[in-house]
């Protein structure tokens, strides 16, 4: 190994910076992979070896000569041949001083002093092997900062700083935070913000009827305007998120039923036609949504954590709900109920400015993807390329597409039923008041949010455990289907309100593992059309609850709950049926 210079300041600490790897030293320092040391290994060494300037250095030290002196240096026998890493060695001695100590690779069994650039030591000795042990004695001085020459590592640079013994990290931590999980999180946030959107029309309604005189059946139109816009662009945010890609797709949605939000007051003023066309424009936004977020989900999200990711984004419909049901009112008494709509629509303008910065549709569009995430997502089969046409004839023609198809209107219909008649029921069956009614009505999607989580993460835990995707799909699912369905048939037995409030959480939290089995069907069957799949999926759960909610009311007219509720337990088990004979968890469109 040949050193070249030495400059050291007495009692100092020093940290060494080479190749990535950080070394720190007191007064003793420990030889690591080929570093110099303050107390040195070398083979075979029996004398002790010092090492010490002759006289102060001052601010040019050119002329002076580094002497050596040597115990019993006879004893010393050749240094065995090895090869040491080159490595660059930044040592700062006294105030103002910078030295590079260097080492490049010998296979000689001597050791050469070399010259200092910058220091003026130009004598070269040759030294031969010496002694285990080398002791650097240091003195202080005040050396003028000069330019030095650094030799560059075949392994590449790497930086670490040691600022008082603390290691400063170059990267912080929400830069490390894994790429993929950013977008679950914005995609969270989005469903957060739909949902609050959705909801603050069912309380800000009451007010606004009674300032513009809407009977029951205006209300009603009102209400449903909402799913003339959201059924239209169902399949097709599906295709354009397909081709266009998620981020595009997920952001105009988002622009576009926040301006709807806003103006909405201002369309509720100039006339019923206005505001009825305004709520079909919120809908045409909001349509997009889930195709756009599957989309991007199927790319960016690897299997192992594909149901744990959905299931968290979706509970930020639930939450999204029960932040909407919870401040509406607050908002509404203190500064009218124009200003609901004012407040939540203008968190989306909030939301657009941070999905422009950190999204994008895919893994490969991202340059700030760190190698090891990307090999993750990408190392699987799934096909991340855009879609340039859709084989309808292909999808219609295979059956886990219809035992979606169906599956997801019998599981909505059911849904549908328990959250837009819940109120009703608890008022006229149970004699609970409204504002008891209003706050239970937010226990439902609180037990969902709760239990879809933790439904994604048994479904994961199975899938890494060895089960097969179809498997844990059907099991899922059969859960989402037949708890509800038990629930369900409990409550014409149950003689306490307290009893029939824990039967229907119990409910809406089994219906929950739902995300984990057909919501999360999509992207095993067709990842690259993982958009269309949910579109045509999510029209048939539309249209159930439209249809649903309309039969509610026309059973109860010339019946009782207890057939409500039978044909809803009655569509589950269909459900159950169809999604276990003919679903799967393998890829069948490609």
């Amino acid at each position: 190994m040949a050193m070249s210079g030495l400059v050291s300041n007495r009692n100092f600490a020093t940290s060494f910076i080479a190749s990535g790897n950080v070394y720190r030293s007191g007064k003793d320092l420990s030889l690591q992979r080929g570093g110099i040391s303050g107390v040195s290994h070398f083979s075979r060494c029996q004398p002790r070896m010092h090492f010490q300037t002759n006289s102060p250095l001052e601010e040019t030290v050119s002329g002076q000569t580094l002497a050596f002196r040597s115990e019993a240096a006879e004893h010393c026998s050749s240094v065995s041949r090895q090869s040491a890493r080159r490595m660059n060695f930044k040592l700062k001695a006294g105030r103002r001083s910078q030295s590079y100590i260097s080492s490049a690779p010998y296979g000689r069994g001597n050791i050469e002093q070399r010259a200092v650039h910058g220091l003026g030591l130009s004598k070269r000795n040759h030294i031969k092997e010496n002694k285990i042990r080398v002791f650097y004695k240091s003195e202080e001085y005040d050396i003028t900062e000069a330019n030095m020459d650094s030799l560059p590592s075949a392994e590449g640079t790497g930086e670490a700083i040691l600022l008082g013994g603390n290691l400063q990290q170059v990267s912080p931590w929400w830069q490390q935070f894994p790429k993929r999980w950013v977008i679950v999180l914005l995609c969270f946030a989005a469903f957060l913000l739909c949902n609050m959107d959705r909801v603050n029309m069912s309380i800000a309604i009451l007010p606004m009827s009674q300032e513009f005189n809407w009977n029951s059946a205006t209300v009603g139109l009102i209400q449903s305007s909402f799913f003339w816009g959201y059924l239209l662009t169902q399949i097709l945010g599906g295709i354009w998120a397909d081709k266009l890609g998620g981020k595009l797709v997920l952001g105009f949605g988002v622009v576009w039923w926040s301006i709807a939000t806003i103006l909405t007051p201002i369309a509720a003023r100039l006339g019923l036609p206005f505001l009825l066309v305004m709520r079909a424009f919120m809908g045409i936004g909001e349509g997009v949504a889930m195709p756009a977020m599957n989309n991007l989900l199927s790319k960016w999200i690897p299997v192992s954590e594909r149901s744990r990711s959905l299931a968290f984004v979706y509970s930020g419909m639930y939450l999204g709900s029960v932040t909407g049901l919870a401040f509406s009112p607050i908002l509404i008494q203190k500064f009218g109920w124009p200003s609901v709509f004012y407040s939540f629509g203008s968190l989306g303008s909030i939301w657009f400015a941070l999905w422009l910065k950190k999204s994008y549709s895919s893994p490969t569009e991202d340059p700030d993807v760190a190698p090891e995430e990307k090999r993750l997502i990408l190392g699987g089969s799934i096909s991340k390329e855009a879609v340039t046409v859709i084989p309808w004839k292909l999808i219609l023609s295979k059956p886990p597409v219809w035992a979606l198809i169906i599956s997801h209107f019998c599981h909505n219909w059911g849904t549908f039923i328990l959250l837009t008649w819940m109120p009703t029921y608890y008022n006229q069956v149970l004699k609970f008041n409204l504002t008891e009614s209003g706050l239970l009505c937010v226990l439902p999607w609180l037990t969902m949010a709760v239990f879809a989580n933790i439904g994604g993460w048994i479904a994961d835990t199975l899938v890494s455990k060895g089960l097969s995707i179809t498997n844990v799909r059907k099991i899922m699912q059969t859960i989402g289907f037949l708890g509800p369905a038990i629930f369900l048939t409990q409550l014409s037995h149950v003689r306490t309100p307290a009893l029939a409030v824990l039967c229907m959480a119990c409910s809406q939290g089994s219906d929950a593992f739902s995300q984990s089995g057909l919501y999360s069907n999509h992207q095993d069957i067709g990842p690259r059309y993982a958009g269309v799949l949910l579109g045509l999926s999510n029209t048939a759960g539309v249209l159930a609850g439209v249809f649903g909610t309309a039969a509610t009311g026309f059973i109860l007219q010339r019946g009782s709950w207890n057939d409500v509720f039978k044909v809803a337990v009655v569509l589950y088990i269909i459900g159950t049926l169809v999604w276990n004979i003919f679903s799967t968890g393998e890829k069948v469109l490609d």
